[in-house]
């Protein structure tokens, strides 16, 4: 038996090896690499087999199949990719997540994995200093800002009802008083999705209109908050519109928001990230008056699918919303140290902390402020350059890392977004702001240059050039 499990270990390491020289080729050649894919859904559905084996087949068999997705794949890991925000994975920690995976911790508690909940507590801790949130405060590590807005609104549904004699853990919405929830006109969608699935429904909504930038109108905000001071209310306010990268005045809104004794939520899923840099930060001041935050790993610091953060002002409030006891569940008793799944609403949930632990170790603060700080200045250096094609311009004050470049009306839009896509130098897409259709770029890649830059802006001229002349 000792032999055979020999054996087995031998083919693994080799498989192992060759997995890492498949990763490693792969982002070899991300530079230079066509970034939009080669082949679409459909077509490798047909290049795979259909059929389940009868037999199952060896290790190495099946990471060579499995090597066949690569044309279907999306080079969002490259330095010229600029669409939704999404960052690239810093290799330090895609070295801890491949090794996350070996370990493969279920970090539910700490009777299940020591090691998983102390990574989170200090990559928590270190989060919270970088991002100027109180460092009381929890942490609980999601998959997103979808799962980092839902906690965080979670834990304020049950504080503002709380605070009306209501337990909405024990009774339900059902007869509960009705809960306001105020947001921006330009709000993430995540936020709404989140309303939907706590309960409260669409309908909760009270939308305070947007300034031209995107952001809150406070002095509307202030009329609709008194217009009911007695509701129970949660305020959602924004760092970073997914537009324009602007932010709301978080200091006016949460001085609001804490005379109202109303629970305030900040969605900060990239734009939070602007705290870390002495450049950046002063947009987001007045962050700490806030009861909760979301936060994305996977975009801005660069760490790999799926990372988010959940921050809650108060720990006791964000665990009695999430988190459960059951017989069965050895550590889940009186007085122990709350962390893991008490945070979030998985129980089988993977040890997401040893990657965020080691991008930041990697980088240290200067290295996460040189991030900010140099991706901020390309976005600046491709609104300069597009602004120097012939018909085009951009339309946003670029304060981070966002671009809106106007190309025409919404059919030339289109066409060129198309272009550009398919064409695979780069990969961006289109977005309706203010009822125009307008090309958006995101630059939150660590590998992004300044010449990846200046051939992306080469791709977009080039696109409107070949739209415009046929």
């Amino acid at each position: 038996m000792e032999a055979i499990s020999s054996r087995a270990m031998d083919d693994l390491r080799q498989s192992l090896h060759r997995a890492a020289d498949l990763i490693a080729d792969y982002r070899e050649g991300l530079p230079a690499s066509r970034v939009t894919p080669s082949a679409s859904r459909q077509q490798l559905r047909e290049t795979l087999s259909s059929r389940l084996p009868d037999r199952g087949e060896p290790a190495d068999v099946v990471l060579r199949h499995l090597s066949e997705a690569q044309p279907g794949l999306m080079a969002t890991d490259g330095p010229r990719y600029f669409g939704f925000v999404v960052g690239g994975s810093l290799d330090a920690a895609l070295l801890a997540d491949l090794i996350t995976t070996g370990w493969d911790q279920n970090a539910f508690n700490e009777a299940l994995s020591p090691a998983a909940l102390a990574f989170e507590d200090m990559a928590g801790d270190w989060l919270k200093e970088i991002l100027s949130i109180p460092a009381t405060a929890s942490v609980g590590f999601v998959t997103g800002a979808q799962g980092a807005n839902t906690v965080g609104l979670t834990a304020g549904r049950w504080r503002v009802l709380m605070d009306k004699g209501w337990d909405v853990g024990v009774d339900g919405l059902t007869g509960a008083p009705r809960v306001r929830i105020v947001v921006g006109a330009e709000r993430h969608g995540t936020i709404d999705r989140a309303v939907r699935l706590l309960g409260f429904g669409e309908s909760s909504l009270v939308v305070v209109p947007a300034l031209e930038d995107g952001t809150i109108d406070t002095a509307e905000l202030i009329a609709l908050l008194d217009e009911d001071r007695e509701a129970p209310t949660i305020v959602c306010a924004q760092a970073g519109n997914v537009n324009t990268g602007a932010f709301d005045d978080l200091r006016t809104i949460g001085e609001i928001a804490r005379d109202r004794n109303n629970w305030l939520h900040v969605d900060g899923a990239f734009g939070l990230w602007a705290a870390a840099s002495p450049e950046t930060a002063h947009l987001v001041d007045g962050i700490e008056l806030a009861d909760s935050w979301g936060c994305d790993g996977h975009k801005w610091l660069n760490v790999p699918y799926d990372s988010g953060y959940a921050f809650c002002a108060h720990p006791d409030v964000h665990a009695t919303a999430m988190a459960y006891t059951a017989d069965y569940l050895t550590g889940q008793v009186a007085g122990r140290t709350f962390g893991g799944g008490d945070f979030v609403p998985e129980s089988s949930r993977r040890a997401r902390g040893f990657a965020t632990w080691a991008a930041l170790r990697s980088l240290g603060r200067s290295g996460v402020a040189d991030l900010i700080d140099r991706t901020c200045g390309l976005a600046r250096r491709l609104a300069d350059g597009v602004a120097s094609l012939p018909g085009v311009e951009t339309v946003n004050e670029v304060v981070l890392n966002q671009v809106l470049i106007r190309v025409g009306d919404t059919e030339e839009t289109d066409r060129v977004e198309r272009f550009i896509q398919e064409d695979g130098t780069c990969w961006l897409g289109a977005t309706t702001w203010h009822g125009e259709r307008l090309l958006r770029v995101s630059v939150s890649n660590w590998t992004t240059t300044a010449e990846d830059i200046d051939v992306t802006v080469e791709a977009i001229g080039r696109a409107v050039n070949a739209v415009r002349s046929g």
